[in-house]
């Protein structure tokens, strides 16, 4: 498993590359909200409808854009 936390304002993205031979790599995502009432603001275990990057890096990369996209979408802004 490969992990990456970023900061992204008021929330944090968790991103998460699950080895899934023999496909490569499925990525995840979890959205804190972490200024104020900390909670859960977006999740998706199977992002790309599981789609498996062939490389950890890649799987992610698109995780944490997929957090961004998140944030964006639930702050009403479009990046």
């Amino acid at each position: 498993m490969h992990f990456a936390e970023v900061d992204a304002g008021d929330y944090r993205i968790y991103a998460v590359a699950l080895e899934r031979p023999p496909s490569g790599y499925v990525a995840a995502v979890v959205v804190m909200r972490v200024v104020g009432e900390r909670r859960e603001a977006f999740r998706d275990e199977a992002l790309a409808g599981g789609y498996g990057w062939p490389t950890p890096a890649e799987a992610l990369r698109f995780a944490v854009n997929a957090g961004h996209e998140a944030v964006m979408c639930r702050v009403g802004m479009r990046a």
